[in-house]
């Protein structure tokens, strides 16, 4: 398991690479919610999540063969983006397999960064391993990998410097990569702050595993929160939050959709729906609020296709 010292090499090796991205207030939600909050706005990163933390870091970290021989990873959609940036930013080509349904503007951000868009039905996983091993790629995975979660911890770092009288911190949860990475690197320097995951109750593999006492996959994974619709809870992922989440709470798809449409309304902030998850939460009052709380606000890949305006 990463220790400091290694999440704190992986927040200088970024360093100047991605944004710093800022913490927001807003006294309309305070006064929504009757709450004090504050909003790491992670929407402005790089590639428009947060994902390029870990992908950056693990791209970086490659040996010569590895590199050489190019990357690819299997995504709904921001990891796709975040290697394709990552994996030119290093020099590296990528490849990246994402479903035929992904959202559009996705998969045309991919391709934009450089990377090659395979499309495929059916079994995600499946099509990743035959193409990773009949091109003999180098294989990164979105969220089940060390180097990534490492990465996803500089957030935590962040999150400590800016607002060190944090109370709480709620985080999106899909596959876990996020939660992990933020828990880690919270709890290793703050104990005391809670660290809680929202995630979809139609996606709810994490909660699921928890659970089950082992990593589950379900058989279907479906959400508006198209970036929280993981199947599978990493392995790697589950042995950090089983340690250092204090808990892990579903929502409804009728609260992330209303989560979405109020942060927008009162901030401006054109978030999607799987950063919206915390606001989700506080809508269904399956948090408890006390003192200052930290919202992550995951990533701004919405689907513009589909707003009514």
């Amino acid at each position: 398991m990463p220790n400091l010292e290694d999440i704190r090499q992986a927040a200088d090796g970024l360093h100047g690479r991605i944004h710093r991205t800022p913490m927001l207030e807003s006294s309309a939600l305070d006064e929504f919610f009757n709450a004090q909050l504050t909003l790491k706005a992670e929407l402005f990163q790089k590639t428009g999540s947060f994902k390029v933390r870990g992908l950056l870091h693990k791209t970086l970290g490659l040996s010569p063969d590895e590199r050489g021989r190019g990357v690819i990873t299997v995504s709904a959609g921001n990891a796709a983006g975040a290697l394709a940036w990552a994996a030119r930013d290093a020099g590296v080509p990528a490849t990246v397999v994402m479903a035929k349904t992904a959202v559009p503007a996705k998969i045309d951000a991919a391709r934009a960064y450089g990377a090659q868009v395979e499309l495929v039905d059916g079994d995600l996983i499946a099509a990743y391993e035959s193409i990773r091993d009949e091109r003999k790629l180098t294989g990164v995975h979105p969220f089940d990998d060390l180097d990534v979660i490492t990465g996803h911890a500089s957030l935590a770092l962040e999150l400590l410097a800016d607002r060190p009288d944090l109370d709480t911190v709620l985080v999106p949860v899909g596959g876990g990569g996020l939660i992990s990475g933020v828990a880690l690197g919270i709890k290793l320097i703050k104990p005391a702050i809670r660290v809680i995951g929202i995630e979809p109750s139609g996606a709810d593999v994490v909660s699921r595993s928890l659970e089950a006492g082992q990593p589950q996959k379900l058989p279907t994974a479906k959400s508006v929160a198209d970036g929280l619709a993981a199947p599978v809870c990493g392995t790697h992922n589950f042995a950090i939050i089983q340690q250092y989440v204090d808990q892990v709470v579903r929502v409804s798809e009728d609260a992330l959709i209303e989560a979405t449409r109020l942060v927008m309304s009162r901030t401006k902030l054109a978030l999607e729906p799987a950063a919206a998850a915390p606001f989700a939460a506080l809508l269904e009052g399956k948090v408890e609020l006390r003192g200052l709380t930290a919202a992550v606000i995951s990533g701004g890949n919405l689907d513009v296709a589909k707003l009514k305006l």
